[in-house]
């Protein structure tokens, strides 16, 4: 049976969508079956941080109406046992039948090991809509004071929609910067008052691969997307040291 997994943050900026797509990528990598889905209704852009915006992708309305089935979803020409739905175009996120929603990721878990959900910055209707079915969050931050307190407040919010499991990835992590704030990633932590999955440094290949038109993994093995691989790694249970190198 597969897994849901939320991809969450308070505020917008942190490299969320980013995040989602690397650790996507890592996970069909390492073999397992994985179906991401962007639940951004009306921002979308997980297909471009996925490199598939010529893809063709349908959206997840077009499989929860029955006009598609799971098998049409978009086939990832890098990642073979990666599949994508996008986010549908000219509705607004309470238009989403969350029953249909509902059935469609109970079906997926026959189908993907993993099924990662993108949703929007915020704590509004989309938020909830990918929070709602998820067996596990991660939720991304970055390091500004403004940030954090989004993260505490985030969790807080899914700990009251009855969420446990609940990690923190740090995003855009720069040992200069932390060094002139004074701060460290305990601090972090202590602020948010979550446990850590992984650490991402700051990194222009994230960029350069988006402007390439290129997967994250593809583009570059260091950095981004060393430690993207290493978050995956801890989200099959495997024992991997948290390190910026």
């Amino acid at each position: 049976m597969g897994e849901i997994l939320a991809v969450l943050s308070g505020k917008g900026g942190t490299g969320k969508t980013s995040i989602c797509a690397a650790v996507a990528e890592a996970l069909a990598d390492s073999g397992e079956t994985v179906l991401c889905i962007d639940c951004d209704v009306g921002l979308r852009n997980l297909d471009l941080a996925l490199a598939l915006e010529h893809g063709g992708a349908i959206s997840f309305q077009d499989v929860c109406s029955g006009g598609y089935s799971l098998s049409q979803a978009l086939q990832h020409p890098d990642f073979p046992t990666l599949r994508f739905l996008t986010a549908p175009a000219g509705c607004s996120a309470s238009q989403v039948d969350t029953a249909a929603f509902g059935s469609m990721l109970q079906q997926a878990r026959q189908y993907f090991r993993y099924i990662l959900l993108d949703a929007p910055a915020g704590v509004e209707q989309g938020f909830r809509l990918a929070a709602f079915r998820a067996d596990r969050i991660v939720l991304v931050t970055v390091s500004d004071p403004a940030a954090i307190r989004d993260a505490a407040e985030t969790a807080s919010i899914l700990e009251g929609m009855g969420k446990s499991q609940i990690r923190l990835v740090v995003n855009r992590v720069g040992k200069r910067l932390y060094q002139k704030m004074n701060i460290t990633i305990d601090d972090v932590m202590d602020a948010a008052s979550l446990s850590l999955l992984g650490i991402v440094p700051e990194d222009a290949n994230v960029t350069l691969a988006a402007a390439a038109h290129k997967p994250l993994l593809r583009h570059s093995r260091r950095g981004a997307s060393a430690a993207c691989r290493r978050i995956a790694a801890r989200i099959q249970g495997k024992s991997v040291p948290i390190t910026l190198a």
